[in-house]
């Protein structure tokens, strides 16, 4: 038995973290790879961490999202992937040893940044030993769980899935896309067909994260559960649509709405809540505290 099935086990729902790419730029990340900052400012990485795990985050994610060698190439860091992705692990197992909390360990993959073929010039097969190279350095970092986050494309997911289980055949994939184009991706996929697929290639865990907020990521959890009603969904939506005020980027849901959010998804079915872009500790805590962790 996984230790993410462990915990499930043991909760009836499991509290991820909130934003990592927002809590950075509130402390200085603007235009470097996130990931750098696994080596260049580790101590900020770490207190992102820290702050979740002390609101009741159980399900902790790596600083890893845009650390593939697609995204790496645009600082002109490519040759840094095992490197980043590594030390992006080892900062989150580091935190969760020192808060000596029962967490499972989570590495998150992102999207290329790229289309691919026949839409775009990425071919699959490059795609698939891009994503393995990651999926290495996760894996012999000591990751517990693989989580493919914000994606639009499923043929891109297969890709990252392959990738993954030409590394390991049997360690836990999560998978979530983002349905923000009235109710599909970016690419047109309904919430049904992605759980249909999702479940077929071996996720353990589906859903939605990111997009527009939490009235939309409802829709997305019921969709998928009328579906896949066995399925551990996944719910992590950002802070609300972002707005632009003063020049700065605000997300506008409060701590309070997204407990309120919260409550809703568990009720719905969702097992794994969290937030995504503009969630912050307190938004997490609320929601901890609203469904009963």
């Amino acid at each position: 038995m996984s230790k993410l099935q462990m915990l499930l086990e043991k909760s009836n729902v499991v509290i991820a973290d909130g934003a990592m790419g927002t809590m950075l730029q509130a402390v200085g990340l603007a235009g470097e790879a996130p990931a750098l900052w696994n080596v260049e400012h580790p101590e900020r990485v770490r207190a992102v961490h820290r702050a979740y795990l002390e609101v009741g985050t159980r399900l902790p994610i790596a600083n890893t999202f845009t650390a593939s060698r697609f995204h790496l190439s645009k600082h002109g860091a490519a040759e840094r992937v095992a490197e980043l992705n590594r030390a992006g692990v080892a900062l989150l197992r580091d935190e969760v040893q020192a808060a000596g909390v029962d967490a499972v360990i989570a590495a998150d993959m992102g999207p290329s940044g790229e289309l691919l073929a026949p839409l775009g010039a990425l071919a699959f097969d490059d795609a698939v030993a891009g994503f393995e190279e990651q999926a290495r350095a996760l894996i012999d970092g000591g990751v517990d769980v693989i989580w493919i986050e914000t994606m639009s494309d499923l043929e891109e997911v297969r890709a990252i899935i392959e990738g993954v289980r030409r590394v390991s055949k049997d360690i836990p994939i999560l998978a979530s896309m983002t349905f923000d184009t009235r109710g599909r991706t970016m690419m047109g996929v309904k919430p049904e067909t992605a759980a249909r697929s999702l479940l077929e290639w071996g996720a353990v865990a589906i859903g939605g994260n990111c997009g527009n907020g939490p009235e939309e990521i409802l829709a997305v959890i019921q969709k998928m559960r009328a579906v896949a009603p066995n399925a551990i969904l996944i719910a992590k939506s950002n802070a609300g649509k972002p707005e632009m005020v003063d020049g700065k980027t605000i997300f506008p849901a409060t701590p309070e709405v997204m407990a309120q959010s919260a409550r809703a998804l568990r009720d719905a079915g969702a097992r794994i809540i969290g937030g995504c872009c503009g969630t912050t500790p307190a938004h997490i805590r609320a929601m901890a505290e609203a469904v009963g962790r």
